[in-house]
């Protein structure tokens, strides 16, 4: 059963005609979308989508902007705590009192 058929089957099961609109390009549009919100690296996100112009990433890459963006908070007081929290995925902040500040999206 081609691609094709497997939607029209599937929208006509959840009886959502919108399901028909998909195609494997929305799958890398929407990746591309979120590692650029993610990292705000249109280089890296260049690498994973395996472009070899930064103009063609631009084309897949939607600048959105998230409402109600939620992060954990963490500060770090040591330097074992920073490496902690940076190999966790949280991103620095700033500096203040002497503390480090991360966060992480939700």
């Amino acid at each position: 059963m081609s691609a094709r058929a497997q939607r029209k089957k599937i929208a006509q099961k959840l009886k959502n005609p919108r399901l028909m609109k998909i195609h494997f390009h929305t799958f890398r549009h929407w990746k591309a979308t979120m590692e650029y919100h993610k990292t705000k690296d249109l280089l890296h996100v260049k690498q994973l989508l395996g472009h070899k112009n930064v103009n063609n990433t631009m084309l897949y890459t939607q600048l959105i902007h998230f409402e109600g963006d939620e992060y954990h908070v963490k500060v770090a007081k040591t330097l074992e705590e920073v490496k902690e929290l940076l190999a966790a995925g949280f991103e620095y902040v700033k500096d203040h009192d002497g503390f480090s500040v991360f966060r992480k999206r939700k």
